[in-house]
């Protein structure tokens, strides 16, 4: 079975936000209305590979033609990094170090881009630790070149370090606005509870957009804030958008299959998912396709799918290899499968990754597994930037209410608030749990 690169921050997040835009204070510019009636890899997309197999054939021919050069080979790193992103395939991570490698060979001293290189690969491997240490170092190299802020900015958002990020990113929109620097501020804007600027910011990235792939990403990326706040139209509308840039984008397959479940479309939504997963096995689909089936009585009295089959044989795949968790495995072990082996991965992953993601999902391992004391901290942890989620407060008001605390019902109500369609699944249970 292929190893999938993981997805930073629970979806990929492109790299590349604009001067004007900035955190020290509130953006004054009013949010762009949806068009009408459709996550983090730094520095690109998961779409259609064309564009990207061809910048790799290229930079192989010119590591062919000039063997001797340093920045060819790191160019040619650039390029497989950016080929694992689009096929959210990790195999071309491989060939990245040795390129990455042979550039240092040859320059070991003053390589800006091989040291920059150093920084998105360690990334990609979700070792965050090492990948903050390569964006300090090109940041002291080069304080006025972009590439260096926008591996720093990954690194540190992945560590918890969220003020360290955001400054990062500031640097980043300063001396290169574009769409991918709006899609990381845009990130960071919605993870520290600036959802209305978030979408200024993601806006400014699809506008700004140079390419299909970012275009889409940025419009996908506005699809899911817009659903974050139980905006179907305007979710819908985005979708749309990104399918018409880029067809098939698997996140706004999946963003579109969502919101026929939230319309009462519930089988068409399964077809979507089944079609979705045959190409892209990603954990975050196979699991919404789980879910999803589960709340249907008929598909639940059917036993186990392929879904959760693929979901079980990748949550093996997790525990033998020892590499990056991506927190929806262990949430699918948490509901639907075994507890420990959810707590067991998520620890691993928190070792390396101190997100809220993480510690969201550490905490809903933990209350599974019946640790609801050691859970609560984590949840805690998880609401500790202001992000208003609406799976986060369930998942804090389940814990609270298992143990008995008075805020259990609040969190509930708000999570269905915030979006009354955040999961087929457990939305179910935030209404069950309210009436208790």
């Amino acid at each position: 079975m292929r190893r999938l690169i993981t997805a930073v921050g629970g979806a990929a997040v492109v790299g590349g936000c604009v001067a004007g835009l900035l955190y020290l204070g509130p953006a004054t510019e009013s949010p762009t209305a949806a068009a009408p009636a459709a996550g983090t890899p730094a520095a690109g997309t998961p779409a259609a590979g064309a564009a990207g197999t061809g910048a790799l054939d290229t930079a192989r021919k010119r590591t062919k033609a000039y063997p001797r050069d340093p920045v060819g080979w790191a160019s040619l790193a650039r390029a497989e990094i950016e080929q694992a992103r689009t096929t959210l395939d990790a195999a071309p991570l491989e060939a990245a170090d040795r390129a990455l490698s042979r550039s240092l060979a040859l320059d070991g001293t003053r390589n800006y881009a091989a040291v920059v290189g150093r920084g998105q690969l360690a990334n990609a491997r979700h070792e965050f630790t090492r990948g903050r240490e390569h964006g300090l170092r090109a940041t002291r190299m080069a304080p006025d070149r972009p590439d260096g802020y926008a591996v720093l900015a990954d690194a540190e958002i992945q560590l918890g370090h969220y003020p360290a990020a955001r400054a990062a990113v500031q640097r980043l929109l300063d001396l290169a606005p574009g769409s991918a620097a709006y899609a990381r501020a845009a990130y960071d804007l919605e993870t520290n509870g600036r959802p209305a600027d978030a979408g200024i910011a993601l806006k400014r990235a699809v506008d700004s957009a140079s390419t299909p792939g970012e275009r889409a990403f940025a419009q996908t990326r506005s699809g899911d804030l817009a659903w974050s706040r139980g905006e179907l139209d305007r979710a819908a509308a985005y979708y749309r958008d990104a399918l018409d840039t880029e067809p098939e984008y698997p996140f706004a397959v999946a963003g579109t299959a969502r919101v026929l479940v939230a319309r009462g479309e519930p089988g068409k939504a399964l077809d979507a998912y089944e079609r979705l997963t045959e190409r892209t096995p990603l954990p975050q689909f196979l699991l919404e396709a789980v879910e999803l089936r589960a709340s249907m009585s008929k598909a639940g009295d059917a036993g186990p799918g392929a879904a959760e089959a693929a979901l079980s044989a990748q949550v093996r795949l997790s525990r033998a290899d020892g590499g990056p968790v991506d927190p929806h495995l262990a949430l699918f072990a948490a509901d639907h499968g075994d507890p420990a082996v959810a707590v067991e991965l998520m620890r691993r992953e928190w070792a390396h990754t101190r997100s809220v993601i993480t510690a969201d999902a550490l905490a809903w391992a933990l209350h599974r597994d019946g640790r609801g004391g050691e859970a609560l901290k984590y949840a805690r942890r998880a609401a500790s930037t202001g992000w208003d989620n609406a799976l986060f407060r369930y998942h804090r008001g389940a814990i609270e209410a298992a143990l008995g605390l008075p805020g259990a019902r609040r969190q509930l109500r708000e999570a269905l608030e915030t979006n009354p369609h955040f999961s087929p699944y457990h939305a179910v249970r935030a209404r069950e749990l309210t009436r208790e």
